[in-house]
Order: structure tokens, then C-alpha cells, then sequence
């Protein structure tokens, strides 16, 4: 598990997937486009819906249950990294948000 920048994310393969962990009432704030929602408290339970082929990017408020949850995953055999800052920093920057799904 790597910490990542929000210049590393938007910089990223196109078939990254990049999964917000917050709770449903945080996400009222935007999300990043294309992103999936998994809660932290589900993520274990629904690992098997990610594809392990595939980069994971794990993103959150402010990058502490994000980084919690790419280790767990890296664990699990996911290449698996988190967003430093997470979107309390994707937020600073100015960059795009979308509502949720």
C-alpha cells in the first residue's frame, strides 16, 4: 500500500478503481467521477465485487480509514493504495466533484 497525491490519482490508468469509503451522509459533498461507494465497515465483505486484476485506490475524508482499508485489501492480495488528504484535500485543490449516484 502506497500513500498517493491527488496528482498520482488523476494521473492514473483509466481502469483504476478508485473506492470512496465513507459513510452514505458524507458523501453529500461530492464524490470523485467514477467513483465507486463502498463503506469502510463493508469493504471486507465486499471485496469479491472489485476486480484484483485491477489498481485500487481508496479514498475518504481526511485519509486515515482509507489507508486502513488498503492495507486490509493489500493484505487480501489487492494492489491497493490510498488518497493522502483524501477528499478533505481533493476539495482544498479545487478539483472536480460529482454527486453521488
Amino acid at each position: 500500500m502506497n500513500e498517493i497525491t491527488t496528482a498520482d490519482v488523476l494521473a492514473a490508468d483509466p481502469g483504476v478503481q478508485i473506492i470512496d469509503v465513507r459513510e452514505g451522509d458524507e458523501l453529500a459533498t461530492g464524490m470523485i467521477a467514477g467513483a465507486v461507494h463502498l463503506p469502510s465497515g463493508s469493504v471486507l465483505e465486499r471485496a469479491g465485487e472489485l476486480d484484483s486484476s485491477r489498481r485500487v485506490i481508496a479514498v475518504c475524508h481526511g485519509g486515515g480509514r482509507s489507508g486502513r482499508v488498503a492495507a486490509a485489501l493489500t493484505e487480501l492480495g489487492y494492489d491497493a493504495d490510498t488518497l493522502v488528504g483524501g477528499m478533505s484535500n481533493w476539495a482544498a485543490e479545487g478539483l472536480p466533484m460529482v454527486a453521488p449516484e
